[in-house]
């Protein structure tokens, strides 16, 4: 049994103190798995001497058996495309690393996942992406003057704003412009103040709630109230079928209940589970550990 050899987790992390990490913690522990628990700017690399990867005085690829990635983190542009590079070296070297560096980067661009979600047949909201205020306007009409407006890189609903004056709008659009920001303006679909979360692990749905706002905004860490739901068929293969299109392993998928049917808005590859946690007797962090150790038998 893998449990029973030596066996060390890491977990990447701006908090280890943070709900999700610490119900990791908690979960290894249970185990008897010891763990490390770092984040992005500690770790080291080197190309052309050893060793590759090392942190708090630890050899990634000596000491430790997977990465359990919670949240890249923010950084600039030079610090995030080196955290993935990081973890593509990783994969090429044959060590584990879950979610992929690859769903990774697909979750975290909103028109990439979208986009890859279109081509495949999944349905998402109609959307439209461009660097021009003008052009931006012209979509805004397109969308039935009724959109909102989002950062292309973000989640939590942060930075998301409905619009629906065109004045407003284009003033919007100037500043993201201004900003050197892209455009990205998503339909806005009625949805009766909530939306599903379907937590994946591997291939099957292993929780899944409704989110209840007072507003449009339906995300938990602005307050959304969460409630069991039991997805039926349709929609679990919606939600796998769209973490697997991306390889994402562990993925929180969102979706709208739209008057045309559902429709998926996001995956999250460093999802949280607090939310979901309070209203489902699965043990999520659990159930993630269980996933990592079959997938290191492999």
């Amino acid at each position: 049994m893998l449990e029973r050899i030596k066996l060390r987790i890491g977990i990447v992390t701006r908090n280890p103190d943070a709900y999700s990490s610490a119900q990791l913690r908690e979960a290894l522990s249970r185990r008897g798995i010891p763990y490390a628990c770092f984040s992005f700017p500690w770790l080291v690399a080197r190309v052309g001497f050893k060793p590759y990867l090392n942190v708090l005085g630890i050899d990634v690829l000596k000491d430790l058996n997977a990465l359990i990635i919670r949240p890249i983190g923010r950084g600039s542009l030079e610090e995030i495309v080196f955290r993935m590079d990081v973890l593509y070296r990783l994969e090429r070297l044959g060590f584990y690393v879950v979610n992929p560096p690859e769903a990774i980067e697909h979750c975290v661009d909103k028109y990439d996942l979208l986009a890859i979600l279109e081509d495949a047949g999944i349905p998402v909201p109609r959307t439209a992406v461009t660097e021009d205020a003008d052009e931006a306007l012209k979509a805004f009409h397109e969308l039935g003057g009724d959109v909102v407006l989002k950062p292309i890189f973000g989640s939590r609903g942060i930075g998301s704003t409905h619009l629906t004056d065109p004045e407003v709008a284009y003033t919007a659009f100037k500043a993201v412009m201004f900003y050197h920001g892209v455009i990205y303006i998503q339909e806005f679909v009625p949805h009766g103040c909530s939306d599903i979360r379907a937590f994946i692990i591997g291939d099957r749905v292993v929780a899944a709630m409704r989110r209840v706002a007072t507003s449009w905004k339906t995300n938990y860490s602005q307050g959304a109230r969460p409630e069991p739901i039991k997805l039926d068929a349709q929609l679990e293969d919606l939600a796998i079928k769209s973490a697997q299109l991306i390889k994402c392993k562990i993925a929180g998928v969102d979706i709208l209940e739209s008057p045309r049917g559902p429709l998926i808005v996001e995956v999250n590859s460093q999802p949280g589970w607090r939310g979901l946690q309070s209203v489902t007797r699965v043990n999520i962090a659990d159930e993630i550990v269980n996933f990592v150790l079959l997938e290191l038998k492999k």
